[in-house]
């Protein structure tokens, strides 16, 4: 049952880290350094706890965003800044969900290949929503979108630490988000095909 408990948890967390992912990571960080519902100490993945791991992540949050809004509006959108976002959020989503299960497990693997399912899941979930509705925005509207993606990260990794079976509705909500997207896009190029 606790293997169980720490594979569901380590889920949610990658799957909020796909959705933005350093605030989670600090989230999970903080958290462990307090051994509050989750903790790395004992493991492999000590590091993901310590001062220096997450002074990494915070100066890459702010390097990222500094370079985001020199880049401009969609700059997330955009092929350089995507791809590291989504190499970085697999390689975070890894180490956080196979730490989670490292804690009472010697089958970290198990979470390490979850946890990079869930990070993909979250960040294609994540940048079709949010493409989607930036499209429909204007330019000061749209500023504010990282502000809610960030939001939402955080409540879904805390959720997952403190109430790791919640990780079943985050993640639930964002295959339905990544469903609902596609099947809107199929009917949008069906009405196209009609109109020939």
């Amino acid at each position: 049952m606790d293997f169980l408990l720490d594979l569901l948890q380590g889920v949610g967390l990658a799957a909020a880290i796909g959705i933005r992912p350093f605030l989670p990571v600090l989230l999970a960080g903080a958290l462990a350094s307090a051994d509050l519902g989750i903790d790395f100490d004992g493991t492999d993945f000590a590091f993901l706890e310590g001062w220096p791991f997450l002074l990494v992540v915070l100066a890459l949050v702010m390097g990222l965003d500094f370079a985001g809004r020199r880049a401009g509006r969609d700059a997330a959108e955009r092929p350089p800044l995507l791809h590291m976002l989504l190499a970085l959020a697999l390689v975070l989503g890894t180490l956080v969900a196979a730490g989670s299960v490292a804690d009472r497990s010697s089958a970290w693997w198990a979470g390490a290949i979850a946890g990079a399912a869930a990070a993909l899941l979250g960040f294609q979930a994540a940048r079709q929503l949010f493409g989607r509705v930036r499209r429909r925005l204007d330019d000061q509207a749209a500023g504010a979108l990282p502000v809610y993606a960030e939001g939402a990260a955080l409540l879904a990794a805390g959720v997952s630490v403190l109430f790791p079976p919640l990780a079943l509705v985050v993640v639930g909500g964002l295959v339905w988000l990544l469903a609902g997207g596609r099947r809107r896009e199929g009917e949008k190029y069906a009405g196209l095909r009609i109109l020939r």
